[in-house]
């Protein structure tokens, strides 16, 4: 049976779906690594982040290759680092948006307070 589109990008966005995964990612965007510098990056457990990089390889979101003794980690293709970016700047346009909501919702406060008088009894 083959799963419809939908249901592939559910599974994909799904194993996306972890912060170690997602530095992981945001580091390999900016260049191939070697484990030893990933791990000093992304600050876990060396068995964590190689359980987190065993599920980015099998889904063939990223590739692994020797050198020497040394382990390098790629994206398997730009796509992944231009959806990083996308998320980044979808994100900052939300929190901004927020952050002005925010002010807003302050300054009517202030203005409510202001005009508010206090009734004496």
């Amino acid at each position: 049976m083959v799963l419809p589109l939908y249901e592939r990008k559910a599974e994909f966005f799904r194993t996306l779906g972890h912060p170690v995964r997602i530095r992981v990612l945001e580091l390999l965007g900016e260049g191939p690594m070697p484990v030893r510098d990933l791990l000093a990056e992304v600050e876990v457990e060396a068995s964590s982040l190689s359980q987190q990089l065993s599920v980015l390889r099998r889904a063939g979101i990223v590739t692994s290759r020797r050198d020497g003794s040394s382990v390098i980690y790629a994206l398997a293709g730009p796509d992944v680092a231009d959806l990083m970016q996308a998320a980044r700047r979808f994100l900052t346009e939300m929190l901004t948006g927020q952050a002005e909501l925010l002010e807003t919702l302050r300054e009517d406060q202030d203005d409510a307070d202001d005009q508010s008088v206090a009734v004496p009894r």
